[in-house]
């Protein structure tokens, strides 16, 4: 392990933004966890990163799960000796109108794009405590800025999701780093699990533009390389076309 190793949890690793961040940590040479639900796909792509001879760990995990979120953070501090990193990316987007009144999935949206990152912050903030540093990033997007038709509840987390990192950024000790990154619209899988016909067709023109997943895991690159007296606290990546 070289003194720029970095060790970095990913969750949501195991297709688009997540998988991408990993990839191209694990490329800049980091020790990378990656950390979803679909183990059967990060087995693929640690098998893949190994291969190659790059330092990468896949583990099954639900972030809405907090024992087993805190248990996974134990295992990698225990097993690398640290922790450095952890990108909260895991997250879901099932837009629909208010009236729409699709609560389970509201729910499910409240359940992964909130508590799920508190729990990250709940598992790992001990242990950057108790080693004298640290570095969150959470990977919010351009909802938390803006309220469009049929975003309100996933706005909504979004904006919670900015409101949690930035809370985090002023309680912490200047050794932890908080990052927040907001992604514009981004090549992934989250627009195919609409449900709702309504928002579907206007994400059919909302997505015109597009930029590749790699676009951000190169943000959450850059973030994670300043030096130690450098806070990179907000990142806006979006493709040009969109306004």
């Amino acid at each position: 392990m070289t003194a720029d190793q970095k060790i970095v949890l990913v969750t949501g690793a195991s297709s688009g933004i997540g998988e991408a961040t990993a990839r191209r940590l694990a490329t800049e040479g980091h020790h990378v966890v990656l950390a979803a639900r679909r183990k059967d796909r990060l087995d693929e792509i640690v098998t893949e990163l190994t291969g190659a001879g790059k330092s990468a760990e896949g583990h099954a995990l639900d972030v809405t799960d907090l024992a087993a979120y805190k248990a996974l953070v134990d295992d990698v501090v225990a097993g690398q000796g640290r922790i450095d990193a952890v990108v909260g990316n895991a997250g879901v987007m099932l837009l629909s109108r208010l009236d729409a009144f699709l609560i389970e999935e509201w729910d499910r949206m409240i359940d992964v794009n909130v508590r799920g990152l508190h729990h990250g912050i709940a598992a790992a903030l001990p242990h950057f405590q108790r080693l004298g540093g640290g570095h969150f990033v959470t990977i919010a997007s351009i909802a938390a800025h803006q309220v469009s038709p049929t975003a309100a509840l996933y706005a909504a987390t979004k904006h919670a999701a900015w409101a949690l990192t930035e809370g985090l950024r002023q309680e912490s000790d200047p050794s932890i780093r908080v990052t927040t990154i907001s992604p514009g619209v981004v090549t992934s899988e989250l627009a195919t699990h609409l449900t709702d016909p309504v928002a579907a067709e206007l994400m059919a023109t909302y997505r015109a533009h597009q930029i590749p997943a790699d676009a951000i895991a190169r943000a959450v690159g850059f973030a994670l390389a300043q030096p130690p007296d450098v806070d990179v606290n907000e990142i806006v990546v979006r493709p040009t076309g969109q306004r």
